[in-house]
């Protein structure tokens, strides 16, 4: 009797034995092993393997960072693992949340973990703060930057403009309509063409002012200036020579057009009386000379030299249209030579 009794002690820690070998395996082991033949039909045994196995799986998809899986079981351990799962999800929940912009996030439950994450989150905040700061400081350098260069450029083609133009009546002042026109007359002798000057003189302006009044006279001066450019090419250049005196550059003109380019300028003024501010119609017109320059005379000449003598002749010209009884175009004769 008494050795039956060691028999079935013997073989009790045996089972014990190998059911602890079994569970050692299952928490420590790669791989977990089968369920040992002795106790496959063992359904408390066989209940344990498998409570270990999902154990296993849950959490080594925890620790990959899959929080999908479905926790069935009960228990302490299957309970705490529910809880680290919500926590889980929650504290993504708010990681998700600080990535969208939201630096408000905050956690409590997750013990040393959360001091990390909320200390991690105030300083992501200052640093996006900060650099937001500075952003907007940098955009703020750049849009005074910009609108210094603005204005910087404003301000020059403001000045280029003043200092090329007639305060007036906007058309090129004398200095920067002989610059110009200059340019102009090089252009045309190098391509063998033709060129004109011509002054405008507007008949018996002073009689005009001393009746109207400056401010009308001024008024007057416009208006013809209008009218004129309507009547100019693309390529022709109009300029306040002085006073009531205008002068024009005809490109590619030979004495023919210089006088059609001219009679059109003086039949504009003529056909379109000067409406005052008050509202009167007044007749006004203008006496013009022009002067040609040919290109096949023009070789070895100086520019300036030739310049300067087609507009002494178109100021002859001129003279003489005032001299016959104004309000006509007159031309200076094509035999002249340069430097008579």
């Amino acid at each position: 009797m008494k050795m039956d009794l060691f028999v079935d002690c013997d073989k009790q820690k045996n089972v014990v034995h190998n059911v602890l070998h079994h569970v050692e395996k299952l928490l420590d082991a790669a791989t977990p092993p089968d369920i040992p033949s002795a106790f496959t039909k063992n359904e408390d045994f066989v209940r344990l393997h498998e409570k270990i196995i999902l154990l296993r799986d849950i959490i080594t998809s925890f620790a990959s960072g899959d929080l999908s899986p479905q926790i069935t079981m009960s228990g302490v351990v299957a309970g705490s693992c529910k809880a680290l799962q919500a926590n889980l999800r929650h504290m993504t929940w708010k990681v998700q949340q600080v990535e969208n912009g939201d630096y408000s996030q905050r956690m409590d439950f997750m013990g040393d973990f959360s001091s990390s994450f909320n200390s991690m989150v105030v300083q992501l905040a200052s640093t996006i703060e900060a650099l937001q700061q500075k952003e907007a400081s940098l955009q703020e350098e750049a849009r005074q930057r910009n609108e210094a260069m603005r204005q910087l450029e404003q301000s020059e083609a403001k000045f280029k403009y003043m200092a090329q133009h007639d305060p007036l009546t906007g058309v090129f002042n004398r200095r920067f309509f002989f610059f110009s026109a200059m340019e102009q007359m090089e252009r045309c002798f190098a391509m063998r063409k033709n060129c004109c000057y011509c002054l405008l003189d507007v008949d018996h302006f002073k009689k005009f002012n001393d009746t109207y009044g400056h401010v009308e006279g001024d008024w007057a001066l416009k208006h013809i200036v209008e009218h004129a450019q309507k009547s100019l090419r693309r390529a022709d250049i109009m300029g306040r020579y002085g006073g009531e005196e205008f002068i024009f550059f005809f490109s590619d003109a030979d004495f023919d057009q210089g006088l059609a380019a001219a009679e059109r300028i003086r039949l504009a003024v003529e056909n379109t009386p000067c409406q005052l501010q008050d509202g009167r119609k007044i007749p006004l017109t203008v006496s013009m000379g022009v002067a040609g320059l040919l290109a096949k005379n023009a070789a070895d000449q100086n520019s300036n030299t030739l310049q300067q003598w087609a507009i002494k002749q178109a100021d002859n010209a001129l003279y003489k249209a005032k001299n016959c009884g104004r309000n006509r175009v007159c031309v200076s004769e094509p035999s002249v030579e340069i430097g008579e």
